[in-house]
């Protein structure tokens, strides 16, 4: 494992857009979350120890955005031939094993992850209605042995102040984890 920090991409970038299928094979769009007030992006993966630790709360989280109008979706971009805990089979049981009220989608290309400038999981990027990055960072300062709850509070500020039409905190810190488990030859330039 490589504990690499989130890129923290420019502050008001587009979302880019993406086409993807989830583990039961129904493609989604950027686009068919036109109509939410803001949408959470979130590179995720069911093997990295980072997101095992928040994932509980994360799914909370996500229920709780999506009744405040938020959409929200998670995207798992790791290479799962070599990783097999992120195969899209096992990609179902951890929807079903945790609760996850949101499309799971497989980048499988990794195109998505690169156009969003993801490197770790988990990675969140929070675009508001005009579909521009607001928050990109982490869920909140809560690492695996830590001993620091989980709480999402740096996140649930950034949402809260998106959903009011509020200027998100300015001060936001990289989301670390797990990288983004690149296919051999196709790491982006970011990657280091």
């Amino acid at each position: 494992m490589v504990l690499v920090p989130s890129t923290m991409a420019p502050l008001g970038s587009p979302a880019p857009d993406f086409e993807l299928p989830d583990a039961h094979g129904t493609v989604w769009r950027r686009d068919d979350f036109a109509k939410a007030k803001a949408l959470l992006v979130v590179f995720l993966s069911n093997h990295c120890p980072y997101v095992k630790h928040i994932r509980h709360e994360l799914a909370k989280f996500a229920k709780q955005a999506q009744a405040d109008g938020a959409a929200v979706v998670g995207i798992m971009s790791n290479d799962f031939e070599k990783y097999a805990d992120d195969r899209p089979e096992k990609m179902l049981e951890e929807v079903e094993a945790v609760g996850y009220t949101f499309p799971y989608l497989v980048d499988e290309s990794q195109a998505v992850a690169k156009a969003y400038t993801a490197a770790c999981t988990p990675d969140f990027f929070l675009y508001d209605a005009d579909r521009r990055l607001a928050y990109r960072g982490q869920f909140d300062a809560s690492r695996p042995d830590s001993g620091i709850p989980v709480t999402g509070a740096d996140l649930r500020a950034a949402l809260d102040a998106v959903l009011a039409d509020r200027p998100v905190p300015p001060t936001q810190r990289p989301s670390m984890g797990c990288n983004v488990k690149w296919r051999p030859g196709n790491a982006p330039p970011y990657f280091g």
